[in-house]
C-alpha cells in the first residue's frame, strides 16, 4: 500500500505513467467507466473546498465507484474532539481509498500511520497540494508537450501558496526549468523553498516584484490569489490583495504561445477579459484535475493490489 502525501513520493517515471494514463482516460472515457465498480472513495475535508473535493467525487463516479465523506470539519466527529488518527482509522474500514484535506500541515502524514487504505493528501495548510501539482504537470504537458526546458513565472502569494510550493518541488526535478518568482517582498517563497529545494537542485531562479518586466520571458505564467484565510490580520490582507492583477494590457508583451494557469478560485488577480484569450488555460486546468485524479485513484488502488487493471 502506498500513499500520495507529496509529489516527491512519486518517481519521474511514475509521474510520466500517470500523465500517460490521464491522457488515455481523456481519449477513451468509456474504457475506464467501470474500472472502480464496487470501490468507495472517502473524502475527508476538514477545510472547505470546491474544485478539489468535487473533482475527486466526479473522478470516482466516472470510474464507476461510489463516494462517502464530509465537506467540513463541523459536520464530522472532529467537532466533538475526535482526533485525525481516530477518524481515519474508523473511515478506512468503510472505504477503499481516502482523499483528505486538513488546515494543519502534516495532518495527512499522521493519518497515513493509522489508515488501512491509501491516503491522498488533498491539501494540508500552506504546506503541499500534490494532486493540484499533478493537475498542473498534466496541463503543462498537454500545452507544451514537455515538462523540461521552459521558463515559468509564479506570481502572487508565494509565501502561503501550497500549490506553488508543491509545483516548485516537482518542476525542480526536470532539466532546464527556470523559475521567475514574482511577488511583493513580504509574500515571496519561504526560505526553505530557496535553501532546501531550489538551490540544491541547481535550478535557475530569480525573485522580482514586477510582472511587467519579466512577461516577455515567460513560457508559462502561474497566477495565484492572495489568500485571505492565510493572513492573521485583515489589514495585512488588504495591503497585498491587489498586488498583481493580470489584464489584457499586461499580456501585450507576452509570448504568443504563453500558457496562463491558475489553481483557482480567483478573486480579482485575473481580469475576466483574459478568459477569452486563447492563452488562458485555467478552466482547462481545472478539468484536467478530474482526469489526473482518476488516474491517481486507479494507480494507488492497483499498487495496493485492490484493483484488477
Amino acid at each position: 500500500m502506498r500513499h500520495l502525501l507529496d509529489t516527491t513520493d512519486l518517481s519521474l517515471c511514475e509521474i510520466e505513467e500517470m500523465i500517460d494514463l490521464a491522457n488515455d482516460i481523456i481519449s477513451n472515457k468509456k474504457k475506464y467507466s467501470h474500472i472502480c465498480d464496487g470501490k468507495k472513495l472517502a473524502t475527508l475535508f476538514f477545510e472547505p473546498s470546491t474544485r478539489t473535493r468535487l473533482s475527486f467525487e466526479a473522478a470516482m463516479y466516472e470510474l464507476g465507484g461510489n463516494v462517502i465523506g464530509f465537506s467540513e470539519a463541523a459536520s464530522s466527529s472532529a467537532s466533538k474532539g475526535e482526533t485525525v488518527e481516530d477518524t481515519v482509522r474508523i473511515v478506512s474500514n468503510y472505504a477503499d481509498i481516502i482523499a483528505m484535506r486538513h488546515p494543519l500541515e502534516g495532518a495527512p502524514r499522521v493519518a497515513a500511520t493509522k489508515t488501512l487504505v491509501p491516503i491522498i493528501n488533498a491539501g494540508d495548510g500552506g504546506h503541499a497540494h500534490p494532486t493540484q501539482t499533478l493537475t498542473d504537470l498534466l496541463t503543462i504537458y498537454r500545452e507544451k508537450g514537455r515538462l523540461d526546458n521552459f521558463t515559468i513565472g509564479l506570481c502572487g502569494d508565494l509565501k502561503f501558496g501550497r500549490t506553488v510550493h508543491s509545483l516548485i518541488k516537482a518542476l525542480c526535478r526536470y532539466k532546464g526549468v527556470r523559475f521567475v518568482l514574482i511577488a511583493p517582498r513580504e509574500l515571496q517563497v519561504p526560505d526553505y523553498i530557496i535553501h532546501d529545494v531550489l538551490e540544491p537542485s541547481g535550478a535557475l531562479y530569480t525573485q522580482v516584484e514586477s510582472l511587467d518586466a519579466v512577461m516577455p520571458d515567460l513560457d508559462v505564467l502561474y497566477m495565484t490569489r492572495i489568500q485571505r484565510e492565510r493572513f492573521f490580520s485583515q489589514d495585512e490582507y488588504l495591503k497585498h490583495k491587489d498586488a498583481f492583477i493580470l489584464d489584457a494590457a499586461k499580456l501585450e508583451n507576452a509570448k504568443g504561445d504563453l500558457t496562463i494557469m491558475h489553481p483557482l478560485p480567483r478573486v480579482n488577480e485575473i481580469s475576466t477579459e483574459v478568459d477569452d484569450d486563447p492563452r488562458a488555460k485555467y478552466f482547462e486546468q481545472a478539468l484536467n484535475g478530474k482526469y489526473i485524479r482518476m488516474a491517481l485513484i486507479i494507480t494507488l488502488l492497483k499498487w495496493g493490489d485492490n484493483l484488477e487493471y
